[in-house]
């Protein structure tokens, strides 16, 4: 009985909790003081005053659609998702996840809740795209503190503000458009087109033109179009012609002019004229077209008129530069031959000698000059007068090392073998070519191997072909008949040191072969008793 009343005590108090609770769970204000008291943490410094309020960033006890909460403050963020703009509205991500997903409150005051990682950001999903220079540009640079990402300016001019050097001179059109001309890739990278742009095209020299040339101070708006109002410094005419530049010259170059001076004028440019500037001819003052000389004002058309100063004959041939010199090379391409003209033909390296070199002083040319080589080669004679003046005997116009024509062979002392083939100098040791001895010793004395012991008369056995190839008989012009074996030795294993004398020599077997004596001295010192110079194994028998 007390076991059934306890049973039934039990569940009617059971059930007055769960009735009592059931009305505290149904009282809002009740259920958020439970979610504050489990709340993890405090939130962020920028949603401080709506930390008591859970439900303006949750639903009671609810844990999905967060996000339209969050959209209800963010009413930017919100704008940009709609009209899919901004990094919230491009990124196709944002539209599936909760805002949570990247953006964790209830991590504090100081918290960062945006979470933004420098390195890894793909800033090509918002609505500025990051290319050229603008990829290395550090964040801070564009993004300053305080100031929304999404807000801010996208305009070059916001950040460029500092670096436009027009200060406003472009005019409405192109102001705080930056882009029009500028490129990413480089500031100094211009893509303005000239030509479509303005009403002046730019062609030829005027491609290459610095802009400032032509718009000083950055002043681009109201500028002349004139030539002149350019050109007035670099005018050698003084104004003299007009202001009308494009008359004779173009943009291709100052001094590519299409005056055509062979039909505009009565004197033809040939030859090296055309390459002269017309200050040269002309002169620099007001630089006239028409060129006045003298008292009388007489166009200068004679040579003479500008070639004066450059007449090295000082007036000996008179005025008529023409009779000897042509307009296509003052010196090379002369009228003048001198083969034809004088007794003295231009031969070799005379053909390339300057006139001056023979023709020396002011009226030269008139005086007829010696033609023997002496006068002009005096003072290259390195033989010092000792061969005479006639130089033509060895030497020729060729070269006056080339091609000497001296025959050696008439001389006390003719050239054979390898003497004909050594150079002058390793016998001639000076120009004085008389001055060298004949004898051999003269000039072998250092490699006499034999050191005078045979006297100073090498030809007794030597000869030019070789210094090898010696003639020495030594069966008949020694004591010492050379035969078999002996034939082949060279005379050093004999004669191992220099002798006086030849026949001073020891002639007997045993003086070169002692060391070859296997009998020690038992049957005395003449081999040949037994041996032959054939073999030193083979014996007399």
């Amino acid at each position: 009985m007390l076991n059934a009343l306890n049973g039934i005590t039990r569940r009617y108090f059971i059930g007055i909790l769960l009735s009592i609770a059931s009305v505290l769970v149904s009282s809002t204000g009740f259920a958020s003081d439970i979610e504050t008291i489990l709340m993890p943490g405090k939130v962020i410094e920028g949603h401080k005053k709506w930390e008591s309020t859970c439900s303006k960033c949750h639903k009671v006890f609810g844990d999905l659609n967060q996000s339209k909460l969050c959209l209800d403050c963010h009413d930017k963020i919100a704008f940009d998702i709609k009209k899919k703009r901004g990094y919230h509205g491009r990124y196709s991500q944002v539209q599936r996840q909760e805002c949570r997903a990247c953006h964790t409150d209830h991590i504090g005051r100081g918290g960062d809740i945006v979470k933004l990682d420098k390195e890894t950001f793909d800033h090509h999903l918002t609505d500025f795209k990051l290319k050229g220079t603008h990829k290395k540009v550090d964040c801070r640079l564009c993004h300053k503190k305080k100031i929304p990402y999404r807000e801010t300016k996208s305009k070059c001019i916001s950040c460029h503000k500092k670096d436009d050097p027009h200060k406003k001179r472009l005019g409405k059109k192109y102001k705080g458009k930056c882009e029009k001309c500028h490129q990413e890739t480089g500031w100094t990278k211009m893509k303005f087109n000239h030509n479509k742009r303005t009403k002046f095209k730019l062609v030829s020299k005027h491609k290459k033109v610095n802009c400032a040339i032509c718009h000083p101070n950055d002043r681009f708006i109201k500028t002349p179009k004139k030539c002149y109002s350019c050109h007035r410094l670099n005018d050698v005419h003084r104004g003299g012609n007009g202001k009308d530049c494009k008359k004779c010259h173009n943009p291709r170059g100052w001094k590519k002019v299409e005056f055509d001076h062979n039909e505009d004028t009565n004197f033809k440019l040939e030859g090296r004229h055309k390459e002269v500037i017309c200050v040269d001819c002309h002169g620099n003052d007001k630089a006239k077209l028409d060129i006045k000389v003298g008292k009388k004002k007489k166009k200068a058309r004679r040579c003479y008129d500008c070639h004066k100063q450059d007449d090295e004959h000082k007036g000996t041939f008179g005025k008529k530069c023409e009779t000897c010199h042509g307009v296509k090379n003052w010196w090379v391409k002369r009228k003048f031959q001198h083969d034809k003209h004088t007794d003295f033909k231009l031969k070799g390296k005379h053909k390339k000698a300057d006139c001056n070199d023979c023709h020396r002083g002011g009226n030269v040319y008139k005086e007829k000059l010696k033609q023997t080589c002496y006068t002009c080669h005096k003072v290259d004679d390195t033989h010092k007068g000792q061969l005479g003046k006639k130089c033509q005997t060895c030497h020729n116009e060729s070269g006056w090392d080339k091609k000497v024509v001296f025959e050696h062979d008439i001389t006390n002392f003719p050239l054979i073998g390898i003497h004909a083939i050594t150079p002058c100098e390793e016998c001639h040791l000076t120009k004085s070519f008389k001055d060298a001895k004949i004898a051999c010793f003269s000039c072998h004395e250092a490699i006499d191997n034999h050191k005078r012991t045979l006297g100073e008369n090498c030809n007794r056995c030597h000869n030019p072909n070789d210094w090898n190839l010696w003639r020495f008989n030594h069966s008949k012009e020694s004591k010492f008949k050379i035969d078999g074996k002996h034939k082949n030795l060279i005379c050093k294993h004999c004669h191992r040191t220099p002798s006086k004398k030849l026949q001073s020599e020891p002639r007997t077997c045993i003086r070169c072969h002692a060391s070859d004596d296997a009998h020690n001295g038992a049957f005395g010192n003449n081999c040949k008793q037994c041996h032959t110079t054939d073999s030193f194994r083979e014996l007399n028998r």
